[in-house]
C-alpha cells in the first residue's frame, strides 16, 4: 500500500499549484492517518508470502523425499503440516482483507463531511451545474483501497525474495526468472503508457456525459411539453458515443497487453520446467528443485499479472484523487472563527463591486446604501439590472470583488454560515423545497420545535393551508413538491425564511406564484414584520407590496439609479425605464383594486378552478 500511495501520490493536480510551505493536502493526510493500518497490513502480508513457499515445499520435499524413500509416514505428516499452514494462510489472508475494508471506510468517513461541504459551495460558485461526480469518486477510492487489486501492489515486494530462493536452487532459474519478470514489468509500462491518455479522456467524456443527463433530467417537464427529447438525447448520445469509444479503445490495448502477459506467465512457467528438466538430465538440478521451481516462478510472476489486470482499477483510482484533490484544493474550508453575538437588523453596503460566481463582469458596481434595523426596502428595477445579485450578496452567498456588506456592524464574510443562518431568512425565485415533512421543511430540518414551525406558519398565513393537506404539518412532500401547487411551494418557502424570528429577511419575487388570498397574506406578514423590528429587502414591482416598505432602491445598469420612500415607487419605476412589462400590468391591477384604504371590488368568477 505504501507503494501505491506513493504513485498515487505522486500524480497530483499540478494545476492547484499548491505551496510547498503549505500544510499536506487532505487527501494525503487521510492516507496518512491509515498508516498504521496499512503497516499492519503489510505485516499480514510478509506471513501471508512466507507462508506461500508452503506449496513449493510441500513438492520439493515429495519428490526428493517422499517418493526416494517410499515413506507413507512421511507424506501423512508432511501433508498434514501443509494443510495447518493452509489454514493459517487463509485466515491471515482474511483478516487481511478485512482489514483493508476498514481502513477504505475509514477514509471514507474521514472526507465525507469535508467533501459534502466542498461540493455544496462548489454548487454555490457553479450554480445551474451541480454534480454528484465527487461522491463518485470518493466511491471509486475506498472501493479501490478495499478491493482485491490492491494486494498485487502488497505482494510486489515480495518478487525479488522468490526470484532470490530461486537462484539458490540454481543461478540459470534465477536469471531465467529475473529476466520473464522484466519482460512483465515492460508490459506493465507499455500498459500505462498506451491507455493513460485514452483513459483520461474517457473519465472526462463519461463526467460529461453524466452532468449533461442529470441537467436534462432536472428539466424532464419542460423536454416532454415542447418535445426536445430527441434533440437532447442526440447530444447526450454523441458525448456518451465518444466516452464509449476512448473506453473501448483503451480496453482493447489494456486487454490485450493483459492477456499477452498471462500468456507470457504461463509460457515462462513452463519454460522454467524445460530449463529445470534440462538441469536435471545434467545432474545440476533434482526433480523437486524443478517442481518447486516452477511452483516458486509462478508466485513470483503473479503479482505483476495481477497489476496488469487491475491497471484498469488502478487508473480510475488515480483519475477521482486527482479530481477530488483538485476540488478540496480550489475550496479550502472555512477557517475557524470565534463566535460572535446575534447580529442586529442593521445593514451597510459600502461601494459593492459583485458578479456572479465565475463571471468576470460585475453586475453590481459601487452600490452604496443604509438600512436602520426593522426597516423595509423594497429592490425594483428593470431586468438585468442586478437585483437578484444584489440579493444574494446581502446573504453573503455570492462574494463580492470589492467593497464590503455589513450586518449589524460585522462583515458578513466573517459569520460561519451555521451561525449566520438562523438570523436570516432567504425566499428565493426559484422555490426548492426538500424531500421531508412540511414542519421538517419549515423548521430547515434543524431541532424541530413545533411553537417555532407554528408561529412561522401563521405568520406567513400559510397554517390553514397546512391543516386541509392529509396529515397537516406531518404530511410528506418531496423535492418537486409533489400535489403542492406553485404559491403553495412559495408559501411554504415565507414559513421557512420566517422560522424562528430572522432579523433580516430577503424576499426575490414574493408574490410570483401567489393568487389574491396569498397576497393578502404576505401583505400581513410584511406588516407583522414590521411591527417585530424585522428588517426586509424585498425584489418586487406590485404596488401592493411597494405601499407597505419604507424605502425604494431603484437599480439600473447594476447602479443605484436612487432611492425614495414608497410613496414615490410609481415615480421611480417610471424613471428607471421598466422594459419587462411589468409596470403595465401592476399598474392595472392597482387600478382595479383602488386605492389601498378603499374596499376593494368582488373578484370576477374565474372560468376554470383557481389553484393556488
Amino acid at each position: 500500500m505504501l507503494v501505491t500511495a506513493k504513485l498515487i501520490l505522486h500524480h497530483d493536480i499540478k494545476s492547484a499549484s499548491v505551496n510547498k510551505f503549505q500544510q499536506p493536502a487532505e487527501l494525503k493526510r487521510a492516507l496518512a492517518s491509515c498508516r498504521q493500518s496499512f503497516l499492519f497490513v503489510l505485516l499480514f502480508s510478509l506471513f501471508i508470502n512466507l507462508l506461500m513457499l508452503a506449496p513449493s515445499l510441500y513438492m520439493l520435499q515429495v519428490y526428493d523425499r517422499v517418493i526416494t524413500t517410499r515413506s507413507p509416514e512421511t507424506l501423512a505428516m508432511l501433508t498434514l503440516v501443509v494443510l495447518y499452514l493452509f489454514f493459517i494462510m487463509g485466515c491471515l489472508d482474511l483478516v487481511r482483507s478485512r482489514v483493508l475494508v476498514r481502513v477504505s471506510n475509514r477514509f471514507d468517513s474521514q472526507l465525507t463531511d469535508r467533501l459534502y461541504r466542498a461540493t455544496f459551495q462548489k454548487a454555490l460558485i457553479s450554480p445551474g451545474k451541480p454534480s454528484a461526480q465527487p461522491f463518485n469518486d470518493l466511491s471509486t477510492l475506498r472501493q479501490f483501497i478495499g478491493g482485491n487489486a490492491l494486494f498485487a501492489f502488497f505482494d510486489a515486494p515480495w518478487i525479488p525474495i522468490y526470484i532470490a530462493i530461486l537462484t539458490l536452487f540454481h543461478p540459470w532459474f534465477g536469471i531465467f526468472a529475473a529476466s520473464a519478470g522484466i519482460v512483465l514489468i515492460a508490459l506493465a509500462w507499455i500498459n500505462e503508457k498506451s491507455t493513460q491518455t485514452l483513459l483520461g479522456d474517457a473519465n472526462r467524456e463519461h463526467v460529461l456525459a453524466q452532468e449533461l443527463a442529470s441537467s436534462n433530467l432536472r428539466n424532464a417537464e419542460v423536454i416532454q411539453a415542447m418535445g426536445m427529447l430527441p434533440s437532447l438525447f442526440a447530444r447526450w448520445d454523441r458525448k456518451h458515443h465518444d466516452y464509449l469509444a476512448h473506453q473501448s479503445r483503451a480496453s482493447d490495448r489494456a486487454g490485450t497487453l493483459s492477456n499477452l502477459s498471462k500468456t507470457l506467465r504461463v509460457t515462462f512457467q513452463s519454460l522454467i520446467l524445460g530449463l529445470g528438466a534440462y538441469l536435471v538430465i545434467e545432474g545440476s538440478l533434482t526433480g523437486g528443485m524443478m517442481i518447486a521451481g516452477s511452483i516458486l516462478m509462478g508466485r513470483a510472476l503473479a503479482p505483476i499479472d495481477q497489476m496488469i489486470g487491475g491497471w484498469k482499477g488502478f487508473v480510475s483510482a488515480r483519475t477521482a484523487y486527482a479530481r477530488l484533490n483538485s476540488l478540496l484544493v480550489a475550496l479550502p474550508p472555512e477557517p475557524a472563527r470565534m463566535p460572535l453575538p446575534p447580529p442586529k437588523g442593521h445593514v451597510l453596503l459600502d461601494a459593492v463591486v459583485a458578479a456572479p460566481p465565475g463571471e468576470r463582469v460585475p453586475t453590481l458596481q459601487e452600490v452604496s446604501f443604509r438600512c436602520q434595523a426593522g426597516e423595509h426596502l423594497a429592490i425594483v428595477g428593470p431586468s438585468a439590472a442586478g437585483k437578484s445579485t444584489l440579493a444574494r450578496v446581502l446573504l453573503g452567498v455570492w462574494p463580492i470583488q470589492h467593497g464590503c456588506v455589513r450586518l449589524g456592524g460585522t462583515d458578513i464574510s466573517q459569520w460561519p454560515r451555521e451561525r449566520l443562518g438562523p438570523h436570516v431568512g432567504y425566499l428565493p425565485q426559484d422555490i426548492e423545497l426538500f424531500d421531508g415533512s412540511i414542519s421538517e421543511n419549515i423548521a430547515r430540518f434543524g431541532h424541530l420545535e413545533p411553537d417555532r414551525v407554528l408561529e412561522a406558519a401563521r405568520k406567513a398565513g400559510v397554517h390553514d393551508m397546512i391543516l386541509h393537506q392529509p396529515q397537516g404539518y406531518d404530511t410528506i412532500i418531496s423535492g418537486s413538491g409533489g400535489v403542492l401547487s406553485g404559491g403553495q411551494r412559495q408559501r411554504l418557502g415565507l414559513a421557512r425564511a420566517l422560522y424562528d424570528n430572522p432579523v433580516l429577511v430577503v424576499l426575490d419575487e414574493p408574490d410570483a406564484n401567489l393568487d389574491l388570498a396569498g397576497e393578502h397574506a404576505l401583505i400581513d406578514c410584511l406588516r407583522q414584520l414590521k411591527r417585530e423590528g424585522t428588517t426586509v429587502f424585498v425584489i418586487s414591482h406590485a404596488p401592493a407590496i411597494l405601499e407597505h416598505v419604507d424605502r425604494v432602491i431603484t437599480l439600473h445598469d447594476g447602479r443605484v439609479a436612487s432611492i425614495g420612500p414608497s410613496h414615490k415607487a410609481t415615480m421611480i419605476k417610471a424613471g428607471a425605464g421598466m422594459t419587462d412589462g411589468s409596470v403595465g400590468v401592476h399598474s392595472v391591477r392597482m387600478r382595479a383594486r383602488g386605492k389601498r384604504d378603499e374596499p376593494r371590488p368582488p373578484r370576477p368568477a374565474p372560468q376554470e378552478p383557481p389553484t393556488q
